[in-house]
Order: C-alpha cells, then sequence, then structure tokens
C-alpha cells in the first residue's frame, strides 16, 4: 500500500443501505468490495473479493471473502464471486457513470445556455454544437428505458431501486471534480506534478482512458482557453458579462439549487474560471460520454462476461444448494444468471447505445461551416482539429505497442473510444467505439 500497489473496486458503502429493496423477486444481490493489486506490467491482478449483506439486526452485516482458486470448486466459487462483482458495476455503470454523471448532470447547463445567452453570444456559439440532441434523447429515455417498469428496471439488478440509488450517489456530485484531472486526483490515480501534462501524473502509464483522456483535455483547454481570449480582454470584462454571470447563476441557483450554497462552485470572476468550466462541459459531452457509452456492446454485451443481475446468492456450505453446486457448477452460474428475455432485451439496449447517430458531428468537426464568421476563430478551430488528429495517431501506435498490455487486454479489443478520429469519420459508423461524438446524444 505504501508503493501505492493496492487498488478496490468499491461497491459497498453506496449499495448497502438499498439492498434490503433491491433484494426482492428473485433478485440476490450482495455489496461488493474488490481488492487488486497493480503487478510489474502494469496490468491488475484482483487478489480478493468480499460479498456483504445486511445482518439480522439492525447496522449489523454478514460478510463473505473469496479468494481466487487453482481448480475444483474453489475455482468455481471464485468465478460466481466474480459474477456478482460484475452485477454491481454493470449498475454502477448504467446508472451513475453513464446515465448521472453525464446525461443528467449536463442539462441545467443546457437549459440555462438556452435561457441567459444569446445565440450570438460567443459562449452560446462555442457551447451549443456539444448540446445538440441531449434534450430530445433524455426525452426519450425518460419515456422508454428510465420509467417505472421501463427497460432498466426490467433488466438491472437494482430494479425499481434505480433511479432512487442514482438521485442518492448526486448528492456526492461536485462540478469541480468532473474535469478530467480533478476526476483522476479523486480516484487516487494521479497525484499533482506541474511538469505532466494537465498537471497531473498518472499512477502508471499503461492507463488508456487516463492517458488518452489526458491528451484529447490538454487539446481541448488550449482551444477553450484561446477562444475565451479572443472574446475577452481581461477578468473585468468577463466580471462585466452580464449575459456569463446570469448564466452562471441560473446553473448554481436553479439548475443545481440543491448544492448552490456549495463553496466549490468556480466563482466566474476570473477567466480561469470560465475556461475550467466550458472545458469541463465539452469533456461530459463529449469525451466522458464516449468512453463510458460507445463501448457498452463490445465490452460488456455478452451476459456470460457481464452479468446485470443474479438469481442465486453463493450457497452456503452444508446446504442443499452447495449439493446442487458441487454436482454441476456450471449449471449452478448459469441458474444464477437472468432469464433469456431479460438478457435479449438488455443485449438490444446495448446495441442501440453503442452506435452513434447517423448525422453525428465528432469532437473536432464543424456542424455547419458557417457556425461563426470570425475569420481567426475559425483558423484556431482547424488548429484544434490538427491537434485531435495527431492524438489520434500517437493512440493508434500505443494500441499498437506490445508492452502496453492494457491497451488490448486479455480479450484482445483494442482501447479505441477516445480516439478521435476526426481525418476519418467513416471509421466511426456503426458499433465501432471509435470516435468522440461532440454531444450526449445516445
Amino acid at each position: 500500500m505504501n508503493q501505492w500497489r493496492i487498488f478496490i473496486l468499491d461497491h459497498h458503502n453506496y449499495l448497502m443501505p438499498f439492498l434490503g429493496k433491491i433484494n426482492k423477486n428473485g433478485v440476490c444481490a450482495y455489496a461488493s468490495r474488490t481488492l487488486l493489486f497493480l503487478k510489474d506490467d502494469a496490468t491488475l491482478k484482483p487478489l480478493a473479493i468480499e460479498l456483504s449483506l445486511p445482518g439480522l439486526s439492525p447496522g449489523t452485516e454478514i460478510h463473505r471473502v473469496f479468494r481466487p482458486g487453482g481448480n475444483g470448486s474453489e475455482a468455481a466459487l471464485w468465478q460466481f464471486a466474480k459474477a456478482h462483482v460484475g452485477v454491481n458495476d454493470s449498475g454502477y455503470q448504467q446508472l451513475i457513470s453513464h446515465w448521472l454523471k453525464t446525461h443528467a448532470v449536463v442539462e441545467p447547463f443546457i437549459i440555462a445556455t438556452r435561457r441567459q445567452l444569446s445565440v450570438m453570444h460567443p459562449i452560446h456559439r462555442l457551447l451549443d454544437p456539444h448540446f445538440k440532441d441531449t434534450m430530445h434523447i433524455n426525452a426519450l429515455a425518460r419515456s422508454t428505458v428510465l420509467k417505472g417498469g421501463g427497460i432498466i428496471e426490467k433488466t438491472l439488478y437494482s430494479g425499481e431501486v434505480s433511479m432512487e440509488l442514482s438521485s442518492s450517489l448526486y448528492k456526492e456530485w461536485r462540478f469541480d471534480e468532473q474535469s478530467l484531472p480533478g476526476d483522476l486526483l479523486k480516484r487516487g490515480m494521479a497525484f499533482h506534478n506541474p511538469d505532466c501534462l494537465a498537471g497531473v501524473q498518472l499512477l502508471f502509464e499503461d492507463y488508456p482512458y487516463g492517458t488518452d483522456g489526458l491528451e484529447i483535455w490538454v487539446a481541448t483547454k488550449r482551444w477553450v482557453n484561446d477562444y475565451c481570449l479572443h472574446f475577452y480582454k481581461d477578468d473585468n470584462s468577463l466580471r462585466s458579462d452580464h449575459e456569463i454571470q446570469e448564466w452562471w447563476s441560473e446553473i448554481k441557483k436553479i439548475g443545481h439549487g440543491d448544492k448552490c450554497n456549495e463553496t466549490w462552485w468556480y466563482p466566474m470572476t476570473t477567466l480561469s474560471d470560465l475556461v475550467e468550466a466550458l472545458t469541463t462541459l465539452i469533456w461530459i459531452s463529449s469525451g466522458l460520454h464516449a468512453s463510458v457509452n460507445f463501448g457498452q456492446y463490445e465490452y460488456v454485451g455478452h451476459p456470460l462476461n457481464r452479468p446485470i443481475k443474479c438469481r442465486n446468492f453463493i450457497p452456503m456450505e452444508g446446504t442443499k444448494e452447495f449439493a446442487e453446486f458441487l454436482h454441476d457448477p456450471d449449471k449452478f452460474f448459469l441458474k444464477m444468471l437472468p432469464n433469456r428475455s431479460e438478457i435479449t432485451l438488455y443485449m438490444a439496449l446495448l446495441e442501440v447505445l453503442s452506435a452513434p447517430t447517423s448525422d453525428e458531428v465528432y469532437l473536432g468537426q464543424q456542424r455547419s461551416p458557417n457556425w461563426i464568421d470570425d475569420v481567426w476563430v475559425k483558423q484556431r478551430f482547424e488548429q484544434f482539429a490538427e491537434e485531435l488528429n495527431k492524438v489520434d495517431k500517437r493512440i493508434v501506435e500505443r494500441n499498437a505497442d506490445p508492452k502496453l498490455k492494457n491497451r488490448q487486454g486479455p480479450s484482445n479489443i483494442p482501447y479505441k473510444l477516445l480516439r478521435p478520429a476526426v481525418s476519418n469519420v467513416k471509421s466511426c459508423q456503426g458499433i465501432t467505439a471509435i470516435g468522440i461524438p461532440n454531444s450526449i446524444s445516445m
């Protein structure tokens, strides 16, 4: 631990209060903690899994710990434990990483932009491509996927508790931690280093999301910074911009009104405040959303690899279920999984979510050549697009480096989720996991 080589995948604290409601109607869910060890080749090796349930008395818990087994029943029990962790992780990925931290939290920013900034305002013009179709897709999601009795409730282990669980974790949300550097620092995946990209240094370089994402973040921030400096000569000009101040006020006091008194909001009195806020918004709408959404079918579409719920707990030794497990571990494992209709429905959802729309506009592309009439801005945007093309080439090179084992993983799937691919949009058609769409449109 002193060498920062022990990592934790923690689905315990936030889940425990909800397990009583979740474990009904045939659902069997634990709250899990998984410890992993960072090996010399930068891959992570699972060390142990703790699965927890509420105890018989209030405030108590029942814990079981599983470790990797070489063969026989121990190996099968380890596989079962990993499946239950996968269930927790599938729910968190869809409800929190995807829905809450991209689709939901960006809505107040879109509404405030439409209400407070003139369509001629330079910040409105900067943000507008990154808000394309988001309100429409969110409304569609609420009417089909997220509604009571909708696809999420029918498929994910969290069932009717899904939106309550998502709302509960929103209480921990902070806008200043949604920048990529802020997120990496919060999760302990990086530390401050002013000599490194974006002022942070990754704990290990073979971390595709962090390495690729920081290059996208830095290129985007440079573009946003130059854009803002073109329209604001100093901090005073920002403070005297009535529309921007009203825009930021509505975001804090109305859009995220339950958090209006938090001290972590940027005061919006300096150009650095504006640049950081705008870069974060663009990152959420483009890079972050691309990384948590468009690889879903490719990475988690196979239910044996990534279950969405379990119908049995792991059997205790000495029980009838344990004897059944010993007789045929594979058959017992298949009985743990959801039924075929639930699996098929969720796979169909992932397939739809993982394919960009036919009219998708990608980061570094212009929706229209007439989006702004400023020649300097257009030239600077072309430079931004060229920067992204260079990033794309470096990502392809890293994916081909055999020393970087996490770029391919055991499944031999190259990490493409943060490839800009600005100059090769045709490669982004269908379920390719290539390209960073400008906005949250899926």
